[in-house]
């Protein structure tokens, strides 16, 4: 085995301990974070698309798309079986 694969196999095996020592622990936490900070995202671009004042506006503007994507599941998620007007979502 050269030098380079008994590197790599280290540098793996260095990684999978790190995860199982570190993230493994906190996973299921560091998920909710991202979750909830995704839904305060899409919140914001959906009350921007709504006619709300945004800060950020000219920011949020190019994510519009990826929002009307993912509402369905965000809705939802969120306990709630339609959303919006018809024709507008779900």
């Amino acid at each position: 085995m050269s030098v380079g694969a008994r590197l790599a196999a280290a540098w793996r095996k260095l990684e999978r301990g790190h995860d199982q020592l570190f993230v493994a622990r906190w996973r299921r936490g560091l998920h909710q974070q991202a979750r909830r900070e995704q839904d305060t995202l899409r919140a914001l671009v959906l009350l921007e698309s709504l006619g709300v004042d945004n800060p950020v506006a000219y920011e949020t503007l190019d994510l519009v798309p990826y929002l009307v994507a993912d509402v369905h599941a965000w809705h939802q998620r969120l306990g709630r079986e339609r959303f919006g007007d018809p024709g507008v979502c779900c």
